[in-house]
């Protein structure tokens, strides 16, 4: 027993051995001397020189003798046992444990506190996070929504020919879904937009027209006296949300992809928030979701079997001459386009182009309309119904002129 307290407590035990020795003395009292103290002396039975033997075997002397031994047994565990039930003194191997260190110490209770603390700071920390994610959300949804494009440069369509080859393609769309009616594009706001922009106050609007204003010289530059003629042909999609005619890709087309990344240069130099992170893909928007709330609440997808008969259709070409600054939230215009701040057109001849143009198209209307008339003079049944009215209003002028002359009115 020492040997094993002199291995598991060895600073004890070579400290003050004495009161190991105590401790171990206390812990495992000799069992067997109260065993002796029951049982009878060895000889027992036997007299001594064939003496006589008392009643149980035993002479007398030896039974006295015995007895007094049993008594001093007794007496002797009996002090032991009550020296175990007293306190141990100072120097005892208790008072030697109660010298180390965390020995006020509950293990079970340091253990539940510990785990505890654990659970406490795991919980705190799952919830530090859950806040950290949520103010980190809040942070981008404000910038997000601070930095929301309100302005965009547009390049507006003003082909005619494209014009209704898009309102045939939006009528048969809503001949097979009445609903989509409200995601159509007004054909007064189709454009192209090169990228858009955040302009929050009338100090970044001016800096932004003086931008577009400085971006005429590189533009002019850049075309040396060429046309960007842009071919639209095909439709496509964005996530079958967006419904869009396609630019054919060509030589034009990336000329005004330069274009596009020349501008929104000169744009973030003056400290303009132009463009986004994706590329610049040049298309024609003729319906969307987003146009409606009621409608993207109804309806998730555009499917594209609406305008399956228009995948390849060709719808004209347009020729770059203007470039708008225009407004997300303003009113539009009477004729559907955007409000527009400034703009910029390109080559006088150009714009004289555009006036004999404009003035050809009204020239054809009118001739269009005397046509009309003259198909209608040419039938047989139309003259005559002019000729009877003709007739009547001549009887009714009549009429009115012998009443009077009759009358003496003056008015004859």
């Amino acid at each position: 027993m020492q040997g094993l307290l002199r291995r598991l407590l060895p600073p004890l035990y070579a400290a003050r051995p004495a009161a190991a020795r105590a401790f171990l003395a206390r812990r495992a009292v000799p069992a067997f001397l109260r065993l002796m103290a029951l049982r009878p002396a060895a000889g027992a039975g036997e007299g001594e020189g064939g003496g006589f033997l008392g009643e149980g075997g035993e002479t007398p002397e030896h039974g006295e003798l015995e007895n007094v031994q049993q008594k001093k047994i007794f007496e002797e565990s009996k002090k032991e046992t009550k020296q175990m039930e007293e306190p141990y003194p100072a120097d005892s191997v208790d008072s030697l444990m109660a010298e180390m260190p965390f020995v006020d110490t509950d293990i079970e209770d340091k253990f539940i506190m510990h785990t505890t603390s654990e659970i406490n700071i795991k919980k705190k920390r799952k919830r530090t996070t859950g806040k950290e994610i949520e103010e980190d959300t809040e942070r981008k949804k404000k910038k997000k929504k601070q930095h929301k494009p309100n302005y965009f440069i547009s390049l507006p369509i003003t082909n005619p020919e494209i014009n209704r080859s898009i309102q045939t393609v939006q009528d048969a769309v809503i001949q097979k879904d009445q609903r989509f009616s409200k995601a159509m594009v007004h054909s007064g706001s189709l454009h192209v937009t090169m990228f858009v922009m955040h302009l929050s106050n009338k100090e970044e609007i001016s800096i932004a027209v003086g931008a577009l204003s400085d971006s005429k010289d590189f533009i002019e530059d850049l075309l040396k006296g060429k046309t960007v003629d842009l071919s639209f042909q095909g439709i496509h999609h964005f996530k079958n949300e967006v419904g869009f005619v396609k630019l054919a890709e060509n030589d034009h087309t990336a000329i005004l992809k330069e274009i596009a990344e020349t501008m929104k240069k000169i744009f973030q130099e003056k400290g303009i928030l132009a463009g986004e992170e994706r590329d610049f893909k040049p298309h024609l928007t003729f319906m969307k979701l987003s146009k409606s709330t009621p409608l993207r609440k109804q309806v998730k997808k555009i499917d594209p079997s609406l305008y399956e008969d228009f995948k390849s259709h060709y719808f004209g070409n347009e020729i770059l001459h203007r470039l708008d600054l225009c407004s997300m939230l303003k009113k539009k215009q009477p004729n559907g386009y955007y409000y527009c701040e400034s703009s910029i057109v390109f080559g006088k001849s150009h714009e004289a182009d555009l006036v004999k143009e404009a003035l050809h198209r009204e020239t054809q209307a009118q001739l269009s309309r005397l046509n009309q008339i003259k198909e209608l003079l040419s039938s047989p049944e139309i003259r005559m119904k002019i000729r009877k009215e003709l007739f009547e209003d001549r009887h009714k002028s009549n009429s009115k002129w012998k009443s009077c002359i009759d009358s003496g009115s003056p008015n004859a």
